[in-house]
């Protein structure tokens, strides 16, 4: 009787085998059915017109990429904001420029009254930077920079002058050439 009672391992499987074949059915069923609504409530995202996507890309140690990168900190740090960030623009300019432009420039700021990395009293809306080719040992790049909107727009054409060390050594309104 003791062996009636007993069951054998050989009698368990068919059983096991039955709930687990069950559960995982019962499991892929959920996922497939889950993974169905989450798909189904995931909206596929718009196409955007290649002509909206903007791209920067930049160079290490190119001059139109450090003047690019510059001149962007720069106006982000003085921006239009009720605070500008004195002590960025600071660090940016003893970072970008060599200590003798520095000063030239400085005295130019006093002497006109406006800021001397945008030849103006107030922050450009949009800046483009060109390159304008080798200038003896230094390189030459062309900021454009756009001030005001709309149809009351005004462009200030820029020569910034870097030295072979990647510095800037001038910022002129005139080219080198």
């Amino acid at each position: 009787m003791n062996n009636m009672k007993k069951k054998s391992p050989a009698h368990r499987r068919p059983g096991r085998r039955a709930a687990v074949a069950a559960g995982l059915v019962l499991a892929v069923g959920l996922g497939v059915s889950t993974q169905a609504s989450a798909q189904a409530s995931v909206h596929a995202p718009a196409k955007v017109s290649t002509a909206a996507q903007k791209s920067v890309s930049g160079t290490s140690g190119q001059a139109v990429t450090r003047v690019a990168d510059f001149y962007g900190a720069y106006v982000d740090a003085k921006g239009d904001y009720a605070v500008p960030d004195v002590t960025l623009s600071t660090a940016l300019r003893k970072h970008y420029l060599t200590p003798a432009f520095a000063n030239r420039l400085a005295a130019w700021e006093k002497k006109n009254g406006a800021d001397g990395i945008l030849r103006a009293q107030n922050v450009p809306a949009r800046w483009t930077v060109s390159d304008n080719g080798t200038v003896g040992n230094g390189h030459e790049v062309i900021v454009t920079l756009t001030f005001g909107s709309g149809e009351t727009t005004q462009k200030t054409k820029l020569f910034v002058l870097l030295e072979r060390y990647n510095h800037i050594v001038e910022i002129d309104t005139t080219s080198a050439r």
